[in-house]
């Protein structure tokens, strides 16, 4: 394990200088399967159409689907199939930017692979991590999985819209992400009714801004 991450941060490092030498702020955005990763990627790209110029890679085990409807936002994407990996990591990155003109943007934003557990494990050069939640999945993730919400910069609530018809906790889930990271930013979003969305853009507009 540590020869591997070992050889993986040496990229991620090269990465990071290549991305800064271009003027490029990273997101790495990460969360389970169907915690609303590509939805709320797809509303943040309609709201920050026209103000920030955007690209995105994205993370997943098979198929091209979630790629196909980023495509459709008309912002450019690349898409890497890790045929069963279940993460990225900064070797795949390397070569994915390869075909991105990393000049002409802004942010790139990096979706990973749907997992708790590796993402939060491989440094792929990227600024800042964050994390969705969905309300569905359970107040108790954060302390189930404490890595990757001690590694996120910011934690995205998603699907607050569901949380009466659920028993989850929202204080207590918001109290145990503190407790993992104390400066971790949150945000309770719905990308069905628009819950949360402004505070979110803004919020990424400002990262970017300050590079």
């Amino acid at each position: 394990m540590k020869n591997i991450l070992g050889a993986n941060d040496e990229i991620a490092e090269q990465n990071r200088k290549m991305f800064a030498d271009n003027g490029v702020v990273v997101m790495n955005l990460m969360g389970s399967p169907g915690s609303g990763k590509t939805t709320l990627l797809e509303k943040t790209l309609a709201c920050l159409a026209g103000k920030i110029k955007i690209a995105v890679i994205e993370g997943d085990l098979f198929t091209a689907k979630d790629a196909e409807r980023i495509e459709r936002t008309g912002v450019e994407v690349v898409q890497i199939n890790t045929a069963g990996g279940c993460h990225l990591d900064a070797p795949m990155i390397q070569k994915a930017c390869t075909s991105i003109d990393l000049k002409a943007i802004d942010l790139l934003i990096v979706e990973n692979v749907g997992n708790l557990v590796c993402p939060a494990e491989f440094d792929i050069g990227e600024n800042f991590k964050a994390v969705v939640l969905s309300i569905t999945e359970g107040d108790d993730k954060p302390l189930k999985y404490p890595l990757i919400f001690k590694e996120s910069t910011a934690a995205v609530l998603n699907k607050i819209d569901l949380l009466q018809f659920t028993n989850f906790d929202l204080q207590s889930a918001k109290e145990d992400l503190t407790t993992l990271h104390p400066t971790i930013k949150i945000f309770e979003t719905s990308c069905t009714q628009g819950t949360g969305l402004d505070e979110w853009c803004a919020w990424l507009s400002k990262r970017v801004e300050e590079n």
